[in-house]
């Protein structure tokens, strides 16, 4: 089935996964997917990732979900831009996530980037996501 919003369906997928308390969540691999899933584990949101092939021959993406005392260490996944609306910023006007405590997740010139990352590098771009 295709997809208008790869994005928005990985979010979807994690987020259910969790809500299922399921150990690892397979979806199909992409490369914004992949650096999305490099910035959570960064940040302590997921024990872990993996690049596998199918026996059809498709490459998937395999998250491995991390659980903090039986709770999920995601308490929330929020899409902010979208295709139907495109929401860009500065660098000085990048919002921060519950005062700090969580991450947003910028598209930029130069990559995929968190949101203290883009301001400690000036840039801004569009705000893909935020979590916390």
């Amino acid at each position: 089935m295709s997809s208008h919003d790869p994005l928005g369906d990985f979010l979807t997928t994690l987020r259910n996964a969790l809500h299922a308390q399921k150990d690892t969540c397979p979806t199909q691999w992409s490369r914004l997917r992949s650096e999305v899933a490099r910035i959570l584990k960064e940040e302590g949101y997921i024990a872990n990732f993996e690049e596998k092939t199918t026996d059809a021959g498709l490459r998937e993406l395999v998250v491995t979900l991390k659980y903090v005392d039986g709770a999920p260490a995601i308490t929330g996944l929020q899409r902010h831009s979208r295709p139907g609306r495109r929401l860009y910023y500065g660098h000085q006007e990048i919002p921060r996530v519950l005062g700090g405590l969580g991450v947003a997740i910028l598209t930029t010139s130069k990559g995929l980037l968190k949101d203290a990352e883009a301001r400690k590098q000036k840039v801004g771009g569009e705000l893909l996501c935020k979590v916390w």
